[in-house]
């Protein structure tokens, strides 16, 4: 499994596509040929951007806990799908964003990407700054999930 780490700040080019630092290009490359999987974020107004292997461990996850013969089972799986688009790096290191993600994510020139594990997260850059948590809430937050338990790995 890959991990994508950090922030990246990038434009949208007149068609639409982005260039991916050389950093995530890398990873996003290794051994899947460039093929992507672009998703709607569950959460948050981005989207999420996974190499074609993860993509495929998710959706194996995804499809144990369901059973496609029960009907709340199956229209989450036709939701789960509505909002996802196979894309292909290109040649030089770009990625194209179909037009029906961006009233979604409300993108404007300005893209952040955030690497998050074995995904990156795909913002506008004025949305992805204002998502930000406080220096105070976050360790809140931290305390909360993880305070006083010890990983032993």
């Amino acid at each position: 499994m890959v991990t994508f780490i950090g922030d990246y700040q990038c434009k949208l080019d007149a068609k639409g596509r982005i260039l991916l630092p050389s950093a995530f290009r890398k990873l996003l490359n290794d051994g899947s040929e460039g093929r992507c999987v672009l998703r709607k974020n569950l959460y948050e107004k981005c989207l999420d951007l996974y190499p074609i292997t993860e993509w495929e461990r998710q959706t194996k996850m995804v499809r144990s806990k369901l059973n496609p013969f029960n009907k709340k089972h199956a229209g989450f799986m036709r939701e789960f799908f509505r909002g996802t688009a196979e894309v292909q790096i290109d040649g030089n290191g770009r990625i194209l964003i179909p037009k029906k993600f961006f009233d979604f994510a409300c993108f404007n020139k300005e893209i952040s990407l955030a690497g998050q594990d074995g995904k990156i997260e795909i913002w506008d850059a004025s949305t992805y700054e204002k998502s930000a948590w406080s220096q105070d809430g976050f360790s809140e937050l931290a305390d909360e999930i993880l305070g006083g338990e010890i990983n032993s790995e």
